[in-house]
């Protein structure tokens, strides 16, 4: 059985040797927890996340062999993909979009694996068509039904999906789901499989609107639990780099110690709520 990682043991990596050593550790707990159930090794995507980490880190990090990274904050993207251009690195985005970062988005990103929203669908489609390229994205659910979370509702995700269809530049590749962030392994068990039953739904009814219908779900740590249940994609960041000293209340807001589990107080792929409808307006 799968179990939570305590934050603790997230060391930290700053040398090519060290990032090797951590890849290698991530990789080796997602082949077991592969042959767990049954599937293959090759099945499985690590994509690491580099919020908050510095650029000569990642430029370490790259050294030792990654070659795509996902970031949280569109903003915190934009710079280091100017910066590090130098790099033969794609960039993804894993955290919720305001509409007037579209623009960027649809510049640079190789993928974006938080759609939510048809006014953000509407921006990154025009700004692809002006850019003449295509973006591969992965909707978001909310499977925890928080309120705190971005997400479509489970039961909204149907119409969502079919809705999607429209947009000739966006290529849904399945989608996204954050599980719970509770030390009960079986709590958050259940948002990966109801991840999947979704999924599976879909392919049912229309598999035209979920396109290979991958399933991008796991964090630090939950993802030897979220490939037990199929997931195809694994958001891996402080196994990586290293634990986050960035207060829980910066990524989750109404996250507190008494519900999150040790790796929820720097989540890998959570985004602040708040943005204003007025905000997400300008420059879309």
């Amino acid at each position: 059985m799968s179990k939570v990682e305590p934050a603790h043991e997230y060391r930290s990596a700053s040398s090519v040797q060290k990032f090797q050593e951590n890849i290698a550790a991530v990789r080796a707990r997602m082949d077991a927890a592969a042959a767990r159930v049954g599937r293959s090794p090759d099945e499985v995507r690590l994509l690491p996340v580099s919020k908050t980490v510095p650029e000569h880190r990642i430029r370490a990090a790259v050294e030792a062999g990654l070659d795509r990274l996902a970031e949280n904050k569109v903003q915190e993207a934009t710079r280091k993909c100017r910066n590090l251009a130098d790099l033969d690195v794609e960039w993804s985005i894993v955290g919720h979009l305001q509409t007037n970062k579209a623009r960027d988005v649809a510049a640079y990103a190789a993928e974006f694996q938080a759609l939510d929203s048809l006014r953000v669908a509407d921006a990154l489609e025009r700004r692809l068509q002006a850019a003449g390229r295509g973006l591969d994205v992965f909707v978001q659910v909310n499977t925890s039904a928080e309120p705190q979370k971005y997400g479509v509702a489970p039961e909204e995700l149907p119409e969502f999906l079919r809705a999607l269809a429209g947009h000739e530049t966006l290529r849904v590749r399945g989608l996204m789901t954050l599980a719970v962030f509770s030390p009960d392994t079986e709590r958050v068990r259940t948002c990966f499989s109801l991840l999947r039953r979704l999924r599976d739904e879909a392919r049912d009814t229309d598999p035209d609107l979920i396109g290979p219908g991958e399933l991008s779900m796991g964090m630090s740590g939950d993802f030897e639990t979220a490939i037990e249940e199929g997931a195809t994609v694994v958001r891996v960041g402080q196994a990586i780099f290293g634990a986050r000293s960035t207060p829980d209340s910066h990524y989750w807001p109404g996250a507190t110690p008494d519900t999150a589990t040790p790796d929820a107080a720097t989540p890998d792929t959570a985004t602040p709520a708040g943005e204003s409808a007025a905000e997400e307006e300008k420059n879309t």
